[in-house]
Parts: C-alpha cells; sequence; structure tokens
C-alpha cells in the first residue's frame, strides 16, 4: 500500500515538472495532441453514450425486464465503456506524441540528474521515430492480447461483477508500462525489459498507473496528463527504477 501511494506521488511531481523552464516547451506538443483528442472523446462520449448502452442490450429481452436490467447494470456499463473510449484514444493520443514524449523524458531528465542530453532534441527525435513508432505498436499488441479476454469476460454472468475491477487494474498496468517507455527508451531499453523491470516493482507501477487513469478521467486536468505521467515516469524511473 506504501509503494502504491509512492508511485501516485510521481504523477504529481511529473504536473509540476512540466510548468518547469527547460522542459515547458518540449510538453506543448504533446499538451495540444492529448487537449484535441480527449475534446473529441468526450464529444464523441456525451452524444453517443445513451445509443451504445442501448445497442449492448440484446433485443429478445422484453421492454418491462430491459428497464429494470437497466436499472441494475447500467453502472457497470457505463464505467466499462468509459474505460474503454478514454483508454482508446489514450492509446492514439501516445502513439501520434510518442515522437515528442521521447525528447520530454530526456529533457526531464537532463533537468533532475544535471546531465546534458546525448544529442540534439530534435535530432534525437527524428532519428529515433522509426524506433518509437514501433514500440507503440508492440505495446498496443500487448493491450490487444489482454483486452480481449477481458472484453468477453465482461459478458459472462456474475464473473462479470470483477469486470470493472479487473479492467481498471489492467488499464492502470498498461498505462505504467506506456509512460515509462519513454524514459527507459532512451536509455536502450526494449518492451520485454521494460516490462521485467516493472514486475519487479509492481506495487509502484500500479499506484503510478491508478494515479494516471484517475487523472485521465478529470475532465480539463486529462488534457495535461501526457506531458505530466512522462515527466513523473522519468522521474520514478530516474529514483527508484534504475
Amino acid at each position: 500500500m506504501q509503494d502504491l501511494f509512492k508511485g501516485a506521488r510521481f504523477l504529481v511531481l511529473g504536473f509540476r515538472l512540466i510548468n518547469q523552464k527547460g522542459i515547458r516547451r518540449f510538453a506543448y506538443i504533446p499538451m495540444a495532441i492529448n487537449t484535441l483528442l480527449f475534446s473529441f472523446a468526450i464529444w464523441l462520449g456525451v452524444t453517443k453514450f445513451d445509443q451504445w448502452i442501448n445497442n449492448m442490450m440484446p433485443n429478445w429481452i422484453p421492454e418491462w425486464l430491459l428497464g429494470w436490467l437497466m436499472w441494475i447494470i447500467w453502472p457497470l456499463f457505463a464505467i466499462l465503456l468509459s474505460l474503454f473510449v478514454f483508454f482508446s484514444f489514450s492509446i492514439i493520443a501516445n502513439f501520434l506524441a510518442a515522437p515528442f514524449n521521447g525528447i520530454l523524458a530526456e529533457a526531464v531528465e537532463t533537468k533532475l540528474s544535471g546531465h546534458p542530453p546525448s544529442a540534439m532534441p530534435w535530432q534525437k527525435m527524428i532519428k529515433d521515430t522509426p524506433s518509437l513508432l514501433w514500440n507503440e505498436i508492440r505495446k498496443l499488441a500487448y493491450v490487444l492480447m489482454w483486452m480481449v479476454p477481458l472484453f468477453i469476460l465482461s459478458w459472462i454472468p456474475v464473473v462479470n461483477i470483477i469486470a470493472p475491477i479487473l479492467w481498471v487494474l489492467f488499464s492502470s498496468w498498461m498505462l505504467a508500462l506506456d509512460y515509462h517507455d519513454y524514459p527507459m527508451g532512451n536509455h536502450d531499453l526494449k518492451f520485454p525489459q521494460q516490462r521485467a523491470i516493472l514486475k519487479q516493482n509492481r506495487s509502484l507501477a500500479i499506484g503510478f498507473g491508478l494515479a494516471t487513469l484517475g487523472a485521465t478521467l478529470i475532465p480539463f486536468i486529462n488534457f495535461l496528463v501526457i506531458p505530466a505521467a512522462v515527466a513523473g515516469a522519468t522521474a520514478l524511473y530516474l529514483e527508484r527504477l534504475k
């Protein structure tokens, strides 16, 4: 439990770091990408939510039973749908912002460690873009490998009661993996190595991911999550994982 809170504390530190001199300018582009995508996600969720909920219900259920079931299971569907929409848009946002997140992580590390960067930021971004995008594709494959069985589990009667908890834990773990990729990638650690390191510090990772997931679901705060989480993950890596 103590490590969960310690992990969450690094996200708070990330929000402070992105406003510091030498880091602020590298946070603007991921912030703009996140703002556009999450604004679209919120608009889509507000306008289509009822329609999606109704489409999830089988057609053979009588009207009187449907109303009773909606009253009971609507919160479950609401949680699952919200997690799915926001998590999906988070993946897209991170994919688009990946080249900029790498240099943001390096700027944060330079600030915290006092060591100069190994290359000019924009030169490094151009050089590392192919490997960063490939890493994002590998992470997406890993996400889908777990999302499919979780989605199936969500429809199994009785068992699906624990589905929201499993989705929250899975989303937190994936967000921790996602954002630690940038500082670890700057040190030439590949995705399997990153997973191994975070598994050894699972409570810290889950705590960081839970805080990030919670911030992602808060309107307006979620626009700042990507750069703050990159900065926080970099600080966590330097202080506790490296």
